[in-house]
């Protein structure tokens, strides 16, 4: 059977992984500084914040930017349900706009009209990792004083006119779960230039504790008390996750270039194909997470390629 999504795990990942079980830590530690160094250089922000999930990642994203009770924020009628999940968690009110049909991103024209003055943020969802049009939406941010906040979980490596997702936004939230172009096993990561956002959301994924664990223990040893300073959440990142993530990220660009291969292949045998009708994409800027195509009989053609032992599924309902 061929499986709808698989981890690519090898030796590295194991290693990283032993070395960390043999060291006796393995809550949040070095190994987690370690990951959020790589992904803010490889991304080429100013911070990175590690956290346990990227729904934990949006969520502390919205409260860290002050957006909670009444508070309305616009999201893509089509996404996964932790989008949403996370605007209600933090109080806020989900708005949906549509998406363009070529992409299957937000909708600019509907975004546009969904604006009122309640609107505090907007969280673009890069569909299968194609970038969203970020040049007009943050143009509306900063017209209305809006926060643009973006669902990056499918677009880790993506490039938008030539520059990676996540480095030159307000806000950018990753995924590392099982099926993300490279995984933590779980593992989510804020994406940031804004030091405020960056300092809040620090402090707010301990607890509110101002002081790590790994910090009192390990690093400052003579002084081992802390205080809680506001109130948060436990959203860490393990050190243990951490390592598989550090091993994934060396093989980043070629997990990519691989993806890119792939959907070249299956466009240009699908492309004569009338019942198919494809997506646009940018083959060389999209790090692509699934390959998604739109057909009159979807849920015929599942239970088809299943019998063909070849598993699809749906993004999303």
């Amino acid at each position: 059977m061929i499986p709808l999504s698989c981890p690519t795990i090898g030796k590295e990942e194991i290693l990283e992984v032993t070395k960390v079980l043999k060291t006796g830590w393995l809550g949040m530690g070095i190994k987690t500084k370690e990951f959020e160094e790589a992904v803010k250089t490889y991304i080429g922000a100013k911070y990175a914040i590690a956290v346990n999930t990227c729904t934990s990642a949006l969520h502390l994203s919205l409260v860290a930017a002050g957006i909670g009770y009444g508070d309305e924020v616009i999201v893509p009628s089509l996404t996964y349900v932790a989008t949403v999940m996370a605007i209600i968690q933090a109080g806020a009110i989900p708005v949906f706009a549509d998406v363009e049909e070529s992409t299957l991103n937000l909708s600019i024209e509907d975004v546009t009209k969904k604006i009122t003055s309640k609107t505090k943020a907007i969280i673009p969802v890069h569909f299968t990792g194609q970038p969203c049009k970020m040049e007009e939406l943050l143009y509306i941010g900063s017209k209305y004083n809006i926060r643009i906040i973006e669902d990056a979980a499918h677009a880790f490596g993506s490039l938008y006119k030539g520059k990676k997702i996540g480095s030159f936004g307000d806000i950018a939230c990753f995924s590392f779960d099982p099926v993300k172009l490279i995984t933590c096993g779980e593992g989510g990561m804020i994406v940031t230039n804004d030091e405020e956002i960056a300092d809040k959301a620090k402090l707010k994924r301990n607890l509110g504790i101002n002081k790590e664990t790994y910090i009192r223990y390990k690093e400052d040893e003579n002084s081992p008390l802390y205080y809680v300073v506001t109130n948060g959440f436990r959203y860490q990142l393990s050190d243990i996750n951490a390592a598989i993530g550090l091993a994934q990220i060396k093989k980043v660009e070629k997990f990519i270039r691989r993806r890119q291969e792939i959907v070249k292949k299956y466009d240009f045998e699908f492309k004569n194909y009338e019942e198919i009708k494809l997506l646009y994409r940018d083959y060389d800027s999209t790090a692509f997470l699934y390959y998604v195509i739109r057909i009159p009989n979807r849920d015929q053609m599942i239970a088809y390629l299943k019998t063909q032992e070849i598993i699809a599924g749906v993004h999303y309902y």
